[in-house]
Formats: structure tokens, C-alpha cells, sequence
């Protein structure tokens, strides 16, 4: 077992190398440019969030499944991921985190757009969608799609199930003694209670959950900004300086190189937003909207709120906390973590207990959605009841049992996922052009209907 672990993790450091982290970043930067830079409609995609689209057709909201997008993407990764960035490639990964998120909106929105051209509408009228789709009717690679489906159900009940479960038993049992056997049979009991219902009962969930855990979150990192104010400025120079410079850092931190920074700030924002790893567009193709343009908008958000804002928090109060207290740890993430949250009165292990439960929490939600689609695009509807069955059960197991194996094998296939589909966004990149040309840029399109898409 030893040797069986050993060579897991030694394919997902492969994985996850310096050549997946040039082909995410290379597809972003492409994107970016022949799509005539969509980042900057930022402000248009967020108001588009918060609109029902009435005249689009659709299972969700497009709010409804930028919740459920974020739900599965706001996770653990952005407090604890940060934060191992940051032990590891000092405080310039922060920059090469945040410049991720900016660039990685780009393909957010690239694979919403695709996401709901290609959505097909099942017999009982639900719709259905994602890079299976894109990958099947664009470029007619059923055995890519279906390469695609058997590493996203195999990754969401990795990194979307048992970990997510293990952290939330692990935190409950250090900072409050609660037997892990008790969180994960309540934590089990939530889950059906909600997946049970499906998309609607998922979204809607995740709808009121999320700007919870998200504005409880942002509060509490603001109080530590507050606290740590004298050496916020010191914090940001550092960040910057570190980014591009391979001197030795000060404020309590060891000296770091440049492609230290890089490699662990670039691949901590690509793991944390998702953006090219074919997730978030299953949700996509479900909302209601009336042309792809409108959702993609919609879905690049998500990668804005969570790198760009959330990780750039985080960062920013892990780097001014070791600055202000030199004595603390910051060569182990959670460790750091926990000693930059404790930092609050009174109340700093509760804010960050409730960040990473609730974090937790919906991460498992959204990537149920995510494994179920693909379990369906398989074998049909009439597996899903018995999916749903075994996502619950792993649930519990994931909260008492030791899963650092599961973590290896979950980042393998989170890596094998994102193949497919950028293959997907790159063969298409003209209809991505076609598309963002006719709505975007040209003047008073956007509302336009697609009568594909209705």
C-alpha cells in the first residue's frame, strides 16, 4: 500500500507539473486575447447574476447555477490552499494566485458559453450540458466526452466528497472534541436531505448559502486587515516585490525564488477558481438564458469572486499576519491559517470554523451535481437514485477514515478532467469568436435571443 501511495502521488505531482500549469495558464492567456479581453465586462456579468433572464429556458436561475458554480469552487482551497501557497512560495504566490483568477475568467466564460450552445434538452424536458456535450456535438469526440465523464465521477468523489467531509470531521474534532463518526452521520443526513431533490433543491440551497459563508468570510478577513492595518502596505510591497524578485523576503519569511512563487501561486489559483478543468459548465447549461453570451458572462464571475476576491483576502491577511507576528508557524498552510485567524478576539476560531463547515459543505453539493451528470451522460437517468445513494454513504466514510491517498488519487483526476476539455475550448476557439463577436461586441446584442438555446 506504501509503494501503491507512492507512486499516486508521484503521477499527481506529474499531473499537476510545470506542463499542465503551462497549458492552463496558455489557454487563459489565449482566451484572453482572441476574445478581445471579455474581463473587461466583469461589471456587466455580476449584474447579469443577480437578473432573472425570464425569456431564457432553463432547469436554474442564472444565479441559481452560478451559486451551485461557486458553492463547488469556493472551498477549503481558498483559505487552506492559500495559505500552502504562501508556506511554500512565500508571500509573491499570492500575486501569481490573483493573476490566474484575472486571466482565468476568460476561459470561465469560454466554458459557459460552449456549455449552453451545445445543451441538449432530455425527454422530460430538463436540460443537460458541459464539455461531454461540447466535446460530443462540436467536435463529435464521444470517446473524449466519455473520457471526460469517467474522470469527473471518479474526481468528484475525491475532491468533492471525502475530503471535503474529512476537513469538515478533522476541524470539528481538534477545535471542539466532536467524535468524527457524529459529524459525519449528520453531515450525511444534510447532504441527502438535499440531493435528494436534485438541481432545483441543490441550487436553491447553495442560493442561500452561499453569499452566507462568502460575506461571513470576507468579514472576517476585513477585521484582521483592520488589526494588521500598520502593516498592510508592508504586506502589499512584499507580495509584489516577492512576485518578481528572488531576494530573501523579511517580516519572518525564508527566501523564496521566483518560480517558487509561480509554481505554487499559479497552480494553488488554478486548483482553487476551476477554470479549465471542465467543472462549473455542467452547472451552466442548466440556467435560464437566452443566449450563451448572457450565462457565460454569468459564469466568468465566479472565478472573479472567488480568486480575484476571496484567495486575494486570504493572502492579504496571511501575509500581513506573519509580518505582524514573526513568531508564527508559516511553514505548514493550516497551521498558518488557524494562527492568522486566532488573531481575532474572541470570535477567531468560530469565523474560521464557520468559513471552512460552510466552505465544506457546499463544495459537496455542487460537485454531487457535477458527478451526477457525468454518472447520467454513462448510463442514463435511471442510475442516478443509486449515485445519489453511494455519494451520501461516501460522505460519511470520507468523515472517519484517513484519506491522504484519496487526495492523490482526486488530484489525478481533477488534472485527467481538464484534458478533455481544453481540447474542447481550443478546437472551438472559433465558435467562441463567432459567438462573443455577435453578442458581446456587437452594439445592443446581448439581449438578443438564440433561438438554439430556446
Amino acid at each position: 500500500m506504501e509503494n501503491f501511495s507512492a507512486i499516486v502521488e508521484q503521477v499527481s505531482s506529474l499531473l499537476w507539473g510545470w506542463p499542465m500549469i503551462a497549458l492552463l495558464l496558455g489557454t487563459h492567456l489565449y482566451l484572453t486575447v482572441i476574445l478581445k479581453f471579455p474581463q473587461r465586462k466583469i461589471f456587466t456579468a455580476i449584474r447579469l447574476s443577480v437578473v432573472k433572464d425570464k425569456s431564457g429556458s432553463g432547469d436554474v436561475s442564472q444565479y441559481g447555477a452560478l451559486a451551485t458554480s461557486l458553492a463547488a469552487t469556493i472551498g477549503t482551497g481558498n483559505i487552506v490552499g492559500v495559505a500552502t501557497a504562501v508556506a511554500l512560495g512565500g508571500p509573491g504566490a499570492v500575486f501569481w494566485c490573483w493573476i490566474t483568477g484575472f486571466f482565468g475568467i476568460a476561459t470561465k466564460y469560454s466554458e459557459g458559453l460552449l456549455a449552453v450552445k451545445y445543451r441538449v434538452k432530455t425527454k422530460d424536458g430538463t436540460m443537460i450540458g458541459g464539455p461531454m456535450y461540447a466535446l460530443e456535438k462540436g467536435l463529435k469526440m464521444k470517446w473524449l466526452a466519455i473520457l471526460f465523464c469517467v474522470f469527473t465521477a471518479i474526481a468528484a468523489f475525491g475532491i468533492g466528497n471525502t475530503v471535503q467531509a474529512n476537513s469538515i470531521a478533522l476541524l470539528l474534532n481538534e477545535t471542539y472534541s466532536i467524535p468524527p463518526i457524529t459529524t459525519g452521520i449528520v453531515v450525511s443526513i444534510a447532504t441527502a436531505l438535499v440531493i435528494l431533490f436534485g438541481v432545483k433543491g441543490i441550487a436553491k440551497v447553495c442560493g442561500t448559502l452561499v453569499p452566507f459563508m462568502a460575506l461571513f468570510y470576507v468579514l472576517g478577513c476585513l477585521v484582521i486587515l483592520y488589526v494588521n492595518a500598520p502593516y498592510l502596505k508592508e504586506a502589499i510591497n512584499l507580495i509584489f516585490s516577492s512576485a518578481f524578485s528572488a531576494r530573501a523576503a523579511g517580516g519572518g519569511f525564508i527566501g523564496t525564488t521566483v518560480m517558487m512563487a509561480a509554481r505554487f501561486g499559479i497552480a494553488r489559483g488554478l486548483f482553487s477558481n476551476e477554470s479549465g478543468l471542465g467543472s462549473a459548465p455542467i452547472i451552466a447549461a442548466a440556467a435560464q438564458t437566452r443566449n450563451p453570451v448572457r450565462q457565460a458572462l454569468v459564469s466568468s464571475s465566479g472565478t472573479f469572486w472567488d480568486t480575484v476576491i476571496v484567495c486575494a483576502l486570504t493572502g492579504l491577511v496571511l501575509v500581513s499576519s506573519i509580518i505582524a507576528h514573526p513568531d508564527i508557524d508559516h511553514t505548514q498552510g493550516a497551521a498558518l491559517t488557524k494562527a492568522a485567524f486566532d488573531k481575532i478576539p474572541y470570535i477567531g476560531s468560530l469565523v474560521l470554523s464557520v468559513g471552512i463547515i460552510t466552505f465544506a459543505f457546499s463544495t459537496i453539493l455542487g460537485w454531487s451535481y457535477y458527478g451526477e451528470k457525468a454518472v447520467e451522460y454513462l448510463g442514463g437517468k435511471k442510475i442516478i437514485i443509486y449515485y445519489r445513494i453511494v455519494w451520501i454513504f461516501a460522505v460519511f466514510a470520507g468523515a472517519v477514515l484517513n484519506l491522504s491517498l484519496v487526495w492523490s488519487i482526486a488530484d489525478s483526476m481533477n488534472a485527467l478532467m481538464a484534458i478533455p476539455n481544453l481540447i474542447a475550448l481550443l478546437l472551438l476557439s472559433k465558435v467562441l469568436v463567432r459567438e462573443t463577436n455577435k453578442y458581446l461586441w456587437a452594439r445592443h446584442h446581448l439581449d438578443d435571443e438564440d433561438p438554439e438555446t430556446n
